[in-house]
């Protein structure tokens, strides 16, 4: 539950549109919600200021279907990370809005219009083997609103390599350039 869910909850209370025992059902599936294989934490939006995340390595594609159903069933995004092709095509059969981000091995459900960005993030990375890790942080933080500037292979031969996007680097950190 999206603190935006809680915040409606309250209010339908409030305007005797929700009785004490609809809200009172409402809260208890709140905290988590047991699947039997896997506990769905819907609070942790609340708490943490964005929703649960499925990590998919040991988890059949309809697991993760299902965990991916229940969060969207919660007003909640969902991002399944280390997902394979299957696991994507089993989500992507649960919603037309999701979106399969090869290269971050990372599927994406927006459940809410993108809101105004907060925060800047550059993700650097360093050789060519480290894109798909780098994609991830990438679509993650995209996610979780934050303005993000990828640089890639970015060298871990030569600090050369990193200067170039010395400039770049500093106005994606707000920093004004050194001279």
């Amino acid at each position: 539950m999206s603190t935006t869910n809680l915040r409606t909850l309250l209010e339908n209370l409030a305007a005797g549109g929700l009785s004490v025992d609809e809200a009172l059902a409402a809260l208890r599936a709140l905290s988590f919600e047991d699947l039997g294989f896997a506990k769905v934490d819907h609070h942790r939006a609340v708490r943490c200021g964005f929703p649960e995340v499925i990590f998919c390595p040991g988890k059949t594609a309809e697991q993760v279907r299902a965990i991916a159903g229940r969060l969207l069933e919660a007003g909640a995004p969902v991002l399944a990370t280390r997902a394979d092709a299957e696991v994507a095509r089993a989500v992507e059969d649960l919603d037309s809005r999701a979106v399969y981000h090869e290269a971050a091995r990372a599927v994406v459900i927006e459940s809410e219009p993108r809101r105004r960005r907060v925060g800047m993030v550059a993700v650097v990375s360093a050789g060519t083997a480290d894109i798909p890790v780098a994609e991830e942080a990438r679509v993650t933080a995209d996610l979780m609103g934050a303005e993000v500037h990828p640089f890639y292979d970015v060298g871990v031969a030569g600090l050369h390599r990193l200067l170039r996007y010395q400039e770049q680097l500093q106005q994606a950190c707000g920093k004004p350039k050194l001279e």
